[in-house]
């Protein structure tokens, strides 16, 4: 992998997040992939229950949300990309994440990695 396919393989993801139904996701994940929503969380083994997931995760293709990446690092075929993410309009809800992304040799993902962050809930809880 390279940025340039990493940088892809994201545009793709989101393409998928956007498109009704699951049907995209067998050109982003291998049959077998898995996908760790985050790092203590029970990995979704398998495109059709990463297929289940992604619907019940997402309130439909028509979400309103915006998204940024930007690829950090590429080690062969695993890739880091940190994302942020603003849903609604106006936004009521953010998140930065990182992406550890691991690819097969086609291109697809087979293991994918989370570690989301949500902002505060207060203005400043560095005094508590």
């Amino acid at each position: 992998m390279d940025r340039a396919r990493v940088t892809d393989w994201v545009a793709a993801y989101e393409r998928a997040w956007r498109t009704p139904g699951t049907d995209p996701l067998a050109t982003i994940f291998t049959a077998d992939a898995s996908y760790l929503q985050g790092p203590y969380r029970q990995p979704v083994l398998g495109l059709p229950a990463i297929a289940r997931m992604w619907e019940a995760e997402r309130e439909g293709p028509d979400e309103a949300f915006r998204m940024a990446s930007e690829v950090v690092a590429v080690d062969g075929n695993t890739a880091v990309v940190r994302v942020q993410v603003h849903y609604g309009e106006p936004t009521n809800q953010e998140f930065r994440d990182l992406w550890i992304v691991r690819f097969a040799d086609d291109g697809r993902c087979r293991a994918f990695e989370e570690w989301p962050f949500w902002p505060p809930r207060s203005p400043d809880t560095s005094q508590e």
